[in-house]
């Protein structure tokens, strides 16, 4: 997680992130603390960084990630 020391997140990106990762972990059935979502976390900060900036394109972008 070493893009986190080059980026600043507000409340508000951390509220998107959180909400789109607890949604995707209900689905899936997955322990928010888990492995797995651990790494569902990793993988949304990579695309909210890369344009998914927002609740439903995030929680899109990781429903159709094939290796979560």
């Amino acid at each position: 997680m070493s893009f986190l020391y080059n980026s600043a997140f507000t409340s508000e990106d951390l509220d998107v992130l959180r909400d789109a990762l607890d949604a995707w972990c209900a689905e899936k059935r997955i322990d928010i603390r888990s492995v797995e979502a651990q790494f569902a976390a990793s993988t949304a900060l990579d695309l909210y960084q890369s344009g998914h900036d927002d609740h439903d394109k995030l929680l899109s972008a990781l429903r159709s990630r094939k290796s979560l």
